[in-house]
């Protein structure tokens, strides 16, 4: 390939178009586009089954899903989260008018540090939300500890960890509500999509009619609902992908191993270290970059992208520095240093020996 030749931080991975017609076929001739048809309901039933929970409603992204789950554990005043997150995790507490209270994260785990989330509870405090970033597993024991305490909800922005095997929990199934994002740059992914996972029927039953405006039969609305559907087509697209998940991910992994060898010797960058899972998706490769590094982290951006390679500082600015969520005084110094340090660097399923390659003479010679 080309050293003119882009590389992005992910590319999604795409199963054969011959394979997806086929599912076309079948939704173009049971003319059923949307509203929870065959597609749907099919692929409902296999992530169940893969995921190893009881019950997935699919939505149409996931912040929709994370505005609903909002939503639908009827929260109210503020909710403790995380600054250290894509912006749709705090969005989705303001889109819901409630304020969005930011805990530092921890240092190692980068997800919200559970010694930290009690000093901020408050009376007004009625839920905590949670991320696991880059699929690391939040501490879910401590969390679910201060919340039955103080009695608060628990809800997980499980948008990373898709197919991420913790060593003794189901992570999915922690809190009262997980939300699952399907976003083409996922490792599984239904172009766009969502899913919110829950414990009981009469939960699932809410959501499933709460993203269909809130309709309860043909004639009945029961409560201000939200048109939050996923479509036949992307539902087929996943139930594709599905089938090649597993292999999306081994592949992902030889990617990450490789990384890991080659930067074994390399004064000032750290690579994340997963803790406490058997199998991790690779849904990212961020590195921290430290000061015995020639470059700062943004120089090494910069340096990158004029390589025609396309790493990503994520996250970067921390949530807590963007215009909306300067007033709220957040004091958060570990997000900061880390936003400020982070960079995740190009990995895919189908990334060739020599991409890699190329990122890594990039940082070899700063």
């Amino acid at each position: 390939m080309s050293n003119d030749t882009p590389i992005y931080v992910t590319r999604p991975t795409l199963p054969d178009l011959q394979e997806f017609t086929s599912y076309l076929q079948e939704i173009w001739d049971s003319g059923i586009l949307t509203n929870a048809g065959p597609m749907h309901q099919q692929l409902e039933t296999a992530l169940c089954d893969y995921l190893d929970v009881p019950y997935i409603s699919l939505l149409n992204n996931a912040t929709i899903a994370l505005i609903s789950a909002v939503k639908l554990l009827d929260l109210k005043d503020e909710v403790i989260t995380t600054p250290f997150s894509f912006v749709a995790t705090s969005h989705a507490v303001m889109w819901n008018g409630l304020t969005p209270v930011f805990v530092d994260i921890d240092r190692d785990t980068l997800n919200i540090d559970p010694a930290k989330i009690e000093a901020a509870i408050t009376d007004k405090t009625t839920a905590i939300m949670a991320v696991h970033c880059y699929g690391q597993p939040c501490d879910i024991e401590a969390i679910q500890t201060i919340a039955d305490k103080h009695g608060l909800k628990v809800i997980y922005d499980a948008a990373h960890i898709f197919g991420n095997r913790h060593q003794t929990h189901n992570l999915l199934q922690a809190g009262d509500l997980s939300v699952l994002s399907f976003h083409a740059t996922k490792v599984f992914n239904t172009f766009e999509g969502g899913a919110i996972i829950c414990k009981d029927a009469a939960m699932k039953a809410r959501i499933d009619r709460f993203r269909n405006f809130g309709f309860n039969g043909e004639t009945a609305v029961d409560e201000i609902g939200i048109n939050g559907k996923m479509s036949e087509v992307h539902a087929a697209f996943g139930l594709l992908n599905l089938k090649h998940v597993d292999e999306f991910m081994s592949k992902r992994r030889a990617v990450d191993e490789w990384y890991r060898d080659h930067l074994k010797d390399i004064d000032g960058i750290t690579p994340i270290t997963y803790q406490n899972l058997k199998h991790t998706n690779h849904s990212y490769f961020p590195v921290i970059i430290h000061d015995a590094y020639p470059l700062s982290r943004d120089a090494l951006y910069d340096k990158m992208k004029a390589s025609n390679i396309f790493a990503r500082r994520y996250f970067y600015p921390a949530i807590n520095d963007f215009v909306p969520y300067q007033s709220f005084g957040c004091q958060c110094p570990i997000s900061d240093n880390i936003a400020g340090r982070v960079i995740c660097l190009p990995i895919y399923a189908d990334m060739t020996v020599e991409d890699r390659e190329r990122v890594m003479a990039v940082i070899r010679n700063p």
